[in-house]
């Protein structure tokens, strides 16, 4: 075969893909085989240097923006999954609560509960942060609900799914926070079963790479939560919400449409899953203060600025812990849109890509901030 006539056939066949692709669009080209392969990651931006005083969004702001109350929670637990060992979460979380004069939730009082899934832990910086994160914002949005934080072995799918499991099994656990994710693969509705166990709603980072599909929030069992830029004008008084940029979502490749998402008549999504189901701030341009440490030296430069929609998934829930309904089949109960506007800011502006209908908010559902920003704990 000559040259020429070899490059017109690799042409013809990238156009061939490029066309067959976009019919799934904003789905991942190239999924991967199987499960074994999985890897997780946290997505987390780091807005800036450390700084030894808290910048950014505080608590106060964030449950000003979208209604949520000054404390509850009570006799609730909220689990919270990460990877690899945090050593000083605990003591970080005792900072951040007296900074934001939030009532201290330790192993003492019962509030705080660390359970490493294997004895040997290592530590990794990039999940300490995730940690860090997921830890004292659950606990700042839900003041009176344990913190069940359970560690697992590496970032792998296997080992996830291990610390999933068991938070699972405990009675206590009323929501499940997962703020990793990776591509999604052949085969992973047979894992859906994983994040069903009755009286839990599980919440999972819908990603940061703006279009694209990830898992587990594309899960039929998951509340995949998306991101937005949240602006002010005051301190306490939310300006305006639009789409992140960086907010994952699409439509899945292997995960069929759910039962909740059928009714609603999710435009487009051609009787598979769409992602994401709501959305919170995420943009790490404002981001959000976090308290992490690495040695218990005073005064040091342990404040940084977080962002990402890692820290959507354990406030939302937080928002479960409150309210008791945050499921998949109570958050899409309503289509009226006169009624809607009581449950969700609805995020019409902003886009995650290129890719026109599938990256565009606009009214009511959309792929990159679902049904929209919570404005209760209620649904």
């Amino acid at each position: 075969m000559s040259n020429s006539i070899w490059a017109k056939s690799v042409a013809s066949v990238l156009m061939v893909t490029a066309a067959a692709t976009a019919v799934i669009i904003p789905s991942p080209a190239f999924a991967m085989p199987r499960f074994a392969l999985f890897k997780a990651h946290p997505p987390i931006h780091i807005k800036g240097m450390a700084a030894a005083a808290p910048a950014g969004l505080n608590p106060d702001q964030v449950k000003a923006a979208y209604h949520l109350p000054a404390t509850g929670g009570a006799s609730t637990t909220i689990a919270i999954i990460d990877a690899f060992d945090d050593a000083r979460i605990e003591s970080d979380l005792g900072f951040f609560d007296q900074q934001f004069k939030l009532a201290p939730c330790t192993t003492a009082n019962g509030c705080f509960e660390k359970h490493k899934m294997s004895s040997t832990l290592k530590q990794n910086a990039s999940w300490s942060y995730e940690t860090s994160l997921d830890v004292e914002w659950a606990h700042a949005m839900a003041p009176q609900a344990k913190i069940l934080l359970v560690e697992a072995k590496s970032g792998s799918g296997a080992d996830l799914l291990a610390a999933v499991d068991y938070a699972a099994k405990r009675k206590d656990v009323v929501a499940v926070s997962m703020s990793w994710g990776g591509s999604e693969f052949q085969g992973e509705d047979q894992y859906d079963s994983h994040f069903a166990s009755a009286g839990k709603v599980f919440f999972a980072s819908s990603g940061d790479d703006g279009a694209g599909v990830n898992w587990p929030a594309v899960s039929s069992n998951v509340v995949a939560v998306g991101g937005t830029t949240l602006t002010f004008i005051s301190s306490t008084h939310a300006a305006h919400e639009t789409a992140w940029n960086g907010s994952g979502g699409g439509v899945s490749a292997y995960e069929a449409q759910p039962a909740f998402q059928a009714s609603y008549s999710i435009p487009r999504a051609n009787k598979m899953r769409a992602v994401p189901d709501v959305s919170f701030v995420a943009d790490p341009a404002s981001g959000l203060a976090v308290y992490r440490s690495t040695s218990a030296k005073k005064n040091a430069k342990n404040w940084y600025v977080l962002g990402g929609t890692s820290a959507g998934a354990p406030q939302w829930a937080a928002i479960q812990a409150l309210g008791q309904s945050a499921t998949l089949t109570q958050l899409y109960g309503d289509k009226a849109s006169t009624t809607n506007q009581k449950y969700f800011r609805d995020i019409t502006s902003g886009s995650n890509g290129d890719c026109t209908y599938y990256c565009d908010a606009r009214r009511h559902y959309d792929y990159v901030t679902g049904l929209g920003s919570p404005l209760t704990v209620n649904f």
